[in-house]
């Protein structure tokens, strides 16, 4: 195996921050949504969120009672939204607390090469939504609507015409991507579909001098070790919370 390490390391020097990582991670929705998503947003200064159809992710500058009650202010009756940060909102009582959860936030800075050579990875299109729908909806590797797919850069394995297996690009922050939609089908665990197609992404976020990471949910054990054995570290737990608006 080859080390892509030396690679992303030069990247991190190069954006002065080799040692301290960059605090637009604490809160990585609304910075998406200030930078490289900020063309999906709706809102206001300090307060944003994703149209429904591409996300349900929402963000604010703070995690103030006030900011939560601004977004409940803004949305139809009905909305689902999903909070990730890095410390508990204070959550006002008009909200519905549809889940709570937490994810961890790992860094790619040592991931290790695999081989991708073992099947063809093939880019997606807008005509392979129905089955990347009904991937992720089998697979539950996170929030996947009908215009997810706007964030770019989706990549599958097919077999006999049919998706078994993808990973893409979400969330952009500054200099930072997200690999995000890392699934496999259960009848295709196991061929290291899921390392291909990670390594894949990953190559393609370094090749844009950008900065791979990813969140994982805490209790998904086996993909938390398919994440290290490539080379990615917890850079920190953060927490998740649905929120409907009754």
């Amino acid at each position: 195996m080859q080390m892509l390490g030396k690679e992303v390391a030069a990247h991190l020097k190069s954006f002065h921050i080799f040692a301290v990582m960059d605090q637009v991670l604490d809160n990585p929705l609304y910075n998406a949504l200030l930078s490289g998503c900020k063309h999906f947003a709706n809102g206001n200064d300090k307060v944003k969120y994703f149209p429904k159809e591409v996300s349900p992710f929402a963000g604010t500058s703070d995690l103030s009672a006030a900011s939560l009650t601004a977004l409940y202010d803004m949305l139809p009756e009905g909305r689902v939204v999903v909070f990730i940060t890095a410390q508990q909102p204070d959550i006002p009582s008009q909200w519905q607390v549809v889940h709570q959860s937490k994810v961890y936030q790992m860094m790619g800075d040592s991931v290790l090469s695999v081989d991708t050579e073992i099947a063809e990875i093939a880019p997606l299109t807008m005509a392979d939504v129905p089955q990347m729908l009904s991937l992720t909806k089998l697979t539950n590797p996170g929030p996947f609507e009908e215009r997810t797919i706007e964030f770019g850069n989706y990549s599958g394995i097919f077999n006999d015409g049919q998706l078994v297996a993808m990973t893409g690009q979400r969330l952009h922050i500054d200099d930072y991507i997200e690999v995000s939609a890392v699934c496999t089908h259960p009848d295709y665990l196991g061929k290291g579909y899921a390392r291909a197609l990670i390594m894949h992404t990953i190559k393609q976020i370094v090749a844009m001098d950008k900065i791979p990471f990813l969140h994982v949910r805490t209790d998904n054990t086996r993909a938390i070790e398919v994440y290290k054995n490539l080379g990615f570290t917890i850079r920190q737990e953060l927490f998740v919370n649905v929120l409907l608006k009754k």
